[in-house]
């Protein structure tokens, strides 16, 4: 009989968390227990899992006795406090925040690009961020056959990234705008429905924000590539789920637009979508729920030497997030 496993979701009631409990659902990952931890105002809550409603417990240091494997996604402060007592409870930590991906001692995976840095671990593995992760999946078979000097990006990044409460506002303003009511805010700095905000996170003094500084640093940690850059827009826009980027790589060698499709298309986790012509190419609003990244668009770009420039959309909460974490696991 194969290994079953002891599994804490940190941050069950979340947005992440309930993915993490449905990912682990669906793809029959062998566990023999689940922990739900949240905060204290949604202990006793139940979730359902398979045929068994799961009760939520509060998250303390002490919640972590017997749990092999910790998948956290409650916040940066949250893993700080309590992701190294439960390494030292003896359970993998599986980190979903930024708090540790640049820590040299702390793995960064994604398992269909470099699932050997996952161990040695240390007890503490982190998760990309959402972006940088369905970006590589476009960018890194592309990388293996002509390899990446540089890229220039924009995202185009749904309110779910947010939580619910960017959900929320959306839904919310959008009502009020066509009852011809005026709209209120509290997520964003500007109005989200029928605009595009061109910021994401905060600002650093050079003018990039933090989620737009992720994509170069976390991109060479992951693609063992000190000397790789990316000068990268991010923009929030009014769509519920799934995160697109528009994306021109430069590279080593001159690339083939064809083999660029073959490459793609061989790589697991990424499908092609790209007919323009039949107007086949990546939406974020087919990527919502899906596994996959789609990437489309491919063509020889006109500005730079030996660049291609793609589109590449995926679910953000599952590739970028909750899918991405479970799969890490499963290499454990």
């Amino acid at each position: 009989m194969s290994k079953k496993y002891a599994i804490a979701i940190v941050g069950a009631t979340g947005a992440v968390g309930r993915e993490m409990l449905a990912v682990l659902e669906r793809r029959n990952f062998p566990a023999r227990e689940i922990r739900l931890l949240a905060s204290a105002r949604s202990a006793g809550m139940e979730i359902r899992y398979r045929d068994q409603n799961l009760i939520v417990q509060t998250l303390t240091p002490e919640s972590f006795g017997g749990i092999d494997i910790a998948l956290f996604s409650a916040g940066g402060d949250i893993s700080r406090q309590f992701a190294p007592a439960a390494v030292q409870s003896g359970a993998t930590v599986i980190d979903n925040s930024s708090a540790f991906r640049m820590d040299g001692h702390v793995p960064l995976i994604v398992p269909e690009i470099n699932p050997q840095d996952a161990t040695p671990n240390n007890g503490l593995i982190a998760n990309p961020n959402c972006t940088t992760a369905i970006t590589l999946m476009g960018l890194y078979p592309l990388h293996k056959e002509f390899g990446v000097k540089r890229v220039i990006a924009s995202s185009y990044q749904a309110v779910s990234g947010s939580g619910a409460q960017g959900i929320e506002e959306l839904r919310r303003q959008s009502l009020d705008l066509a009852a011809g009511r005026s709209v209120q805010k509290s997520v964003y700095p500007h109005q989200i429905a029928f605009n595009v905000i061109p910021q994401v996170d905060s600002f650093l003094p050079g003018g990039y924000t933090k989620e737009e500084m992720k994509m170069q640093n976390e991109g060479r940690k992951i693609l063992h590539l000190p000397e790789f850059t990316a000068s990268v827009t991010c923009v929030r826009v009014p769509v519920y789920r799934a995160h697109s980027v528009a994306v021109t790589a430069q590279f080593e060698s001159t690339p083939d637009i064809d083999r660029a499709r073959e490459v793609i298309a061989a790589f697991p986790g990424v499908q092609v979508y790209d007919d323009p012509v039949a107007s086949v190419y990546p939406l974020p609003l087919d990527c919502a729920g899906q596994d996959d990244c789609r990437v489309g668009r491919l063509r020889v770009d006109c500005a730079l030497e030996n660049a291609l420039s793609f589109w590449v959309c995926g679910d953000q909460i599952l590739k970028g997030a909750a899918l991405n974490a479970v799969q890490i696991a499963e290499l454990l």
